[in-house]
């Protein structure tokens, strides 16, 4: 079944615990970091943490016009997207080298591919509706 005989399970729970560690940290930088994204150059700001969760929204009182609330709204939904596309990216750069290591373990267990590992993409999510 496995190229070379049976897996050293040894050698394999070694390499899960190391992934683990590692993956732990990855989640715990995330969850620590902030990520700020803008819209109308500068006039709404929000700030999401790496795991894509909004923690706060800045509007300057130039971007307020009583008459037209609608394009306020479209600022902020504009400034949370880019936060979000941003914390995407970071999360990305952090989680997508363990999603590669976990493919590339399981392609040298079983001798083949394991597309279903999603080949390294690491995680996605992070939009709005709309």
């Amino acid at each position: 079944m496995f190229p070379g005989g049976t897996p050293d399970m040894s050698q394999l729970l070694e390499q899960a615990q190391r992934l683990q560690e590692q993956l732990v940290a990855a989640q715990a930088e995330l969850a620590e970091a902030r990520i700020e994204g803008s819209a109308a150059n500068g006039l709404v700001t929000a700030t999401v943490s790496g795991t894509g969760d909004l923690v706060s929204v800045a509007i300057k009182p130039e971007a307020c016009d009583p008459d037209d609330t609608e394009t306020l709204g479209d600022m902020v939904v504009a400034a949370v997207r880019d936060a979000t596309e941003q914390a995407s990216e970071l999360a990305a750069e952090k989680m997508g080298p363990m999603a590669g290591g976990i493919q590339s373990d399981m392609e040298g267990l079983t001798g083949g591919s394991t597309p279903e590992l999603g080949g390294g993409t690491g995680p996605s999510g992070f939009s709005l509706p709309g």
